[in-house]
Order: structure tokens, then sequence, then C-alpha cells
């Protein structure tokens, strides 16, 4: 439970069927990072508007055994990490804007869970409000929330426009952060 060490667990677990020195190494620079760390937790303080705020990144094409990108996401409430991911996407992107989009939509739909799943507890407000998504890529934010065909996005799976259907059901809200203030950099 250590967002921090989300990505380079998610990498060495790429290689652990067929492990080598530099994986070792890099499993020991790991756990003396930890070690040093060892005091840090997560902390949450208490707000007057508790809201659920998620960002979300990816990088391109960065794996060099197979060219797939690697992204993730993190939401935060009451100034604390509630859930984060960091993982190798499934398809091979074929521009920036691509894979961040589909790193949108499984933030988005980790959101919708989310809410859904925060109904049942009805102290909390904020599951009538959409949630605010991040991201760093205009032409991904801008892609996202307009509400007209684009033509020569074919190739993007039908699944991933779910997100646009989330945006224009008022579930989530996607907004440009500038890559300064992104706290989701796999």
């Amino acid at each position: 439970t250590r967002p921090d060490i989300a990505f380079a667990v998610g990498l060495l677990g790429r290689y652990q069927s067929n492990t080598g020195h530099d994986h070792w190494v890099a499993a020991k620079k790991v756990l003396r990072y930890l070690k040093g760390t060892r005091d840090f937790i997560l902390t949450y303080r208490r707000v007057e508007d508790l809201q659920l705020v998620g960002f979300t990144d990816s990088d391109f094409a960065g794996c060099q055994d197979d060219r797939k990108s690697t992204s993730g996401y993190i939401f935060m409430m009451a100034d604390g990490a509630v859930s984060w991911k960091s993982a190798k996407q499934i398809l091979i992107a074929s521009s920036t804007m691509q894979a961040e989009f589909v790193e949108c939509y499984g933030a988005a739909t980790q959101a919708v869970w989310f809410r859904n799943f925060m109904r049942t507890f009805t102290v909390v407000d904020f599951v009538s409000r959409p949630i605010q998504l991040y991201c760093d890529n205009s032409s991904g934010v801008l892609f996202i929330n307009n509400n007209k065909g684009i033509t020569g996005f074919k190739h993007i799976e039908i699944k991933y426009l779910t997100i646009k259907e989330n945006v224009k059901n008022g579930d989530v809200i996607v907004e440009h952060i500038s890559t300064d203030y992104m706290v989701a950099d796999p």
C-alpha cells in the first residue's frame, strides 16, 4: 500500500518469470528505499468539503520490449491518496493522445465505481457532484470533452469511448492540468 513504489513494483513484476541480475539490483534498490522511508505513511486531513479528485498520466511507448505505454492514476480525498494504479497498457498506442485517452478511460471507470461504492454511505455528499479528473494532455482533454464526432479516430476501441459518455452524463469532469502539477506521473 505505497503509491510511491507502484511504478517500480509494476515494472519489476513484468520480469518476475525471467529475472536477471539487473532485476535483482533494481529489487534491492526498492527494498533499500522502503527501509529508508519506513516512516512514510498515508495521511488525511479534516476538510470541510470532502471531494474525490483524480489525476491521470501516461508515457508514450515507454516499454523498450514492446513499445506499449505505461500509465497510471491516483485519486485523492482529504489530501491523501485513496486509490492508485500504475501499469503497462494492453494495447500499443499510436500517439501520445491515445495513450493518455486510454488511461483517462481507466481512471473514469474507477471514479464511477468509487462513486457508486460511496453512495452506500450517506455521510458523504460528493457523490452527487461530478468527479474531477485531471490530465496533462490537452489533445486528450479536448477529444474527451468534444461532443461532436471526430474523424480519424476509428482505431480507438469503442470501449474507451465510454469516457465521453461519462462526461456527457455528468459523472466526471475532465480538465487539463500542467505537467508541473501532475501527481500521477507513472
